[in-house]
């Protein structure tokens, strides 16, 4: 009888535990819009690929948003601009209990229209990106999880495209894995800066290889690095090309350069996110303008380069961000001028998507993070 009893408890906890591991909150950042209001954040199932309202709070076009290493805290954006100091960063405490976000403060930028943020990997320091401005901002975190004032560090450059090149445009701040280096990647500059970071005070300086840089009018946007940090991945948005890199200690060498679209497209990609599937093996590239879809490669786990393995369409309009689920079960894409985000079951085998037929309308949704549910 014990015994029985000792299993069924077993059991209870193992189900629990499974339950709880397939439950995560979906934090989604949106543009101001008549639909939308600030960061919405939901109660997403990895068995099932469904999701449900929990809470929301507003605040202004939060474009891009990130969480912090021990999941307390978020930072988000808002892509505002006034004469070059319009943009905010704005930092919220989150309860995993509720799901709820309370705002602790918010700093400006010192830049126009703030379009990506991310947290080192020790929590202490948050970077920002400000794409009007061409500039980058960094911030310290106080013990409370708000943020001190910013520290400026200004790009100068132009591309030869005068629609969107006339200047610097900061796209992205990335921390390299170990920490040692944030990688900018300047649309307007078509270069890949490289930046030694100094976790202790905050401090950047050039790298040995200060850039990396692309071919003129390319339009470097993002950047994401395979499992094992060994390559390093750069999606282009004017040229809708990714330009795969060797890397190693802060420095990149191109490898290759391949494009987003099918064979003979030669029509705007504008292409925008980028991302490694969770088990390496695929890595994804989001194109808008009048594609609207997910580019699907496949990772030669040997020397880095790409193969297309297929198209598939977003369902929707302006594929501006997306996500895997925990699990790499699920690809979520967020369609920013269709107000809804679609769920996509991933082949793990082959790298290709299936609709599930799951939606969460929301209006504007352009950015997509994970916390685990407590």
């Amino acid at each position: 009888m014990k015994y029985k009893i000792f299993l069924s408890a077993c059991v209870f906890l193992c189900c629990s535990i499974s339950k709880a591991q397939q439950q995560h909150y979906l934090l989604t950042g949106t543009y101001a819009s008549a639909k939308s209001e600030g960061i919405y954040v939901y109660n997403f199932n990895s068995a099932d690929g469904t999701a449900s309202p929990v809470s929301k709070v507003k605040i202004s076009n939060p474009s891009f948003v990130t969480v912090s290493p021990d999941e307390q805290f978020v930072y988000s954006v808002e892509e505002d601009a006034a004469n070059g100091k319009g943009g905010n960063i704005s930092a919220f405490s989150f309860n995993k209990k509720t799901g709820t976000l309370t705002l602790i403060n918010r700093q400006s930028t010192e830049g126009d229209h703030p379009c990506y943020v991310s947290v080192d990997k020790t929590g202490k320091w948050v970077a920002v990106g400000n794409y009007s401005s061409g500039s980058l901002s960094i911030f310290k975190v106080d013990a409370n999880g708000g943020l001190g004032t910013a520290t400026n560090y200004k790009h100068e450059g132009l591309g030869p495209n005068k629609a969107r090149q006339a200047a610097a445009h900061v796209h992205c701040t990335f921390f390299s894995a170990d920490n040692r280096f944030l990688f900018v990647p300047d649309l307007g500059m078509d270069k890949l800066m490289i930046y030694a970071f100094d976790e202790n005070t905050g401090k950047l300086t050039a790298a040995k290889q200060a850039f990396a840089q692309s071919v003129p009018g390319a339009g470097p946007r993002h950047i994401c690095f395979n499992l094992a940090n060994t390559f390093a991945y750069l999606i282009e948005e004017l040229s809708g090309t990714v330009v795969t890199y060797k890397y190693r200690n802060g420095k990149l060498k191109a490898k290759q350069r391949i494009s987003t679209m099918p064979a003979g497209d030669t029509s705007f990609a504008g292409s925008a996110d980028i991302h490694v599937s969770p088990d390496g093996r695929f890595l994804y590239a989001s194109n808008r303008a009048d594609a609207n879809t997910i580019a699907i490669f496949s990772i030669n786990q040997h020397n880095g380069k790409l193969s297309l393995v297929g198209h598939q369409s977003t369902l929707g309009k302006t594929p501006r961000n997306f996500n895997f689920d925990p699990t790499g079960n699920f690809l979520l894409v967020a369609n920013q001028n269709s107000d809804a985000i679609v769920v996509f079951k991933i082949n793990r085998e082959t790298g290709l998507l299936t609709d599930t037929g799951n939606r969460i309308d929301v209006g504007k949704p352009v950015c997509l993070k994970w916390i685990s549910v407590q």
